[in-house]
């Protein structure tokens, strides 16, 4: 073997472990901004015109609700957790879990609290039939998810 099919042998192997080091550093990094990106906890749908006439009843107040999903495998603990519209009613979660792949509908009326139904014991509506954003925020007030209606129509 020559001196230089040495240094070409190097030189070969030092070219394909450069190559190997960087793609081994790249494809991840590459194939982790195309994957699409879900939170675990979103709003999962909005009813915000309650069916039948606006009359203030509470059967009517309660018909008006937002649907809050984790759709991750671990359960979140909302307490903290705040609700609003955009002109700043807010609920507030108190002492509530949301289990893994679960769904607690947050309701504008009275009654008892579930497992899957919570109430935001108010006497008006909250939710703008004509248009309004809905915003979840976590305990910290950091933006977690919202859904819009309206002029810019529905958005989830």
């Amino acid at each position: 073997m020559t001196a230089s099919s040495t240094a070409a042998r190097r030189l070969t192997a030092a070219a394909l472990t450069a190559a190997a080091i960087t793609a081994a550093i790249a494809v991840p990094a590459s194939a982790a901004d195309h994957r699409p990106h879900r939170q675990a906890v979103e709003i999962s749908r909005v009813q915000y015109d309650s069916p039948g006439p606006d009359d203030r009843s509470n059967r009517s107040l309660n018909a008006e609700w937002v649907e809050i999903t984790n759709y991750g495998r671990q359960s979140v603990n909302l307490n903290g957790w705040t609700l609003s519209d955009e002109d700043g009613h807010t609920y507030t979660f108190d002492h509530y879990r949301l289990g893994g792949r679960s769904t607690v509908r947050v309701h504008t009326g009275t009654s008892l609290d579930t497992r899957h139904d919570v109430y935001q014991d108010r006497r008006a509506y909250v939710w703008n039939n004509d248009r309004d954003t809905a915003t979840l925020r976590n305990d910290h007030g950091r933006f977690i998810d919202d859904a819009s209606w309206g002029r810019r129509h529905f958005r989830r």
